[in-house]
């Protein structure tokens, strides 16, 4: 979650950025793509990521969103196994994210790091479990469970540490602390939500021998 709301300042990590997207290319239906995902994003998913978490905004200036997780068979097909309702940004996505624009930045990120107020639910990925996860008490209840489980999106962090460290490489305007969490019914500041049971399964699903990225943005905009 972005400072502003998860009380963090952000994480950071010099991984993938932000592609512009620019150039209009159609999507293609090949079963070796990550379907919905068109050539400008598809190119920068590693040849080595056998998991893309796709995340599909309903539109640029909507804060809902569905969110699929796809695994390479042995046959190079994207396979769907995992598929949920959540929510992101309050305004939508952008291409240029900025601290507190309350928009999701749209992009190809690796997946590297949780944790959570709970214990590890049986996790590949490095776990930090703190009780520094707990949500401000101002919050109020519906906020009460959002960083039970997290997954830094590695956005303006560095890989290989928890995800409320501070450090953001690109600068602290460029935003950071964005995290998948726990849903609670709306949009956020700039992270992507889905259900518990959906955050305990990419929790036990996600291994870094694949690779793991998520891929994300409008459902428009991804097709380009």
């Amino acid at each position: 979650m972005p400072s502003s709301d998860a009380g963090f300042p952000g994480v950071a990590s010099p991984g993938p950025v932000n592609p512009r997207l620019s150039a209009t290319f159609a999507p293609t239906a090949d079963p070796e793509r990550v379907p919905g995902v068109g050539d400008r994003l598809q190119r920068f998913i590693p040849d080595a990521s056998r998991q893309v978490l796709a995340v599909y905004g309903d539109d640029e200036d909507s804060p809902d969103c569905t969110i699929v997780l796809y695994e390479k068979g042995d046959d190079d097909a994207w396979n769907e196994i995992g598929r949920w309702r959540g929510h992101n940004g309050r305004r939508g996505w952008t291409t240029v994210h900025h601290e507190d624009d309350l928009r999701t930045p749209m992009g190809v990120f690796t997946l590297s790091d949780a944790g959570g107020v709970l214990e590890d639910p049986g996790t590949r990925l490095p776990y930090d479990q703190s009780e520094a996860y707990d949500v401000p008490k101002g919050w109020g209840e519906a906020h009460r469970h959002d960083f039970d489980y997290v997954i830094a999106i590695d956005y303006n962090r560095f890989r290989g540490t928890p995800p409320n460290d501070p450090t953001r490489p690109q600068g602290d305007g460029r935003g950071g602390g964005i995290w998948l969490h726990v849903d609670h019914g709306d949009g956020t500041s700039a992270c992507v939500t889905l259900p518990e049971s959906g955050m305990e399964y990419l929790l036990r699903t996600l291994d870094p021998a694949w690779y793991p990225v998520v891929v994300m943005g409008d459902r428009e905009t991804l097709k380009v």
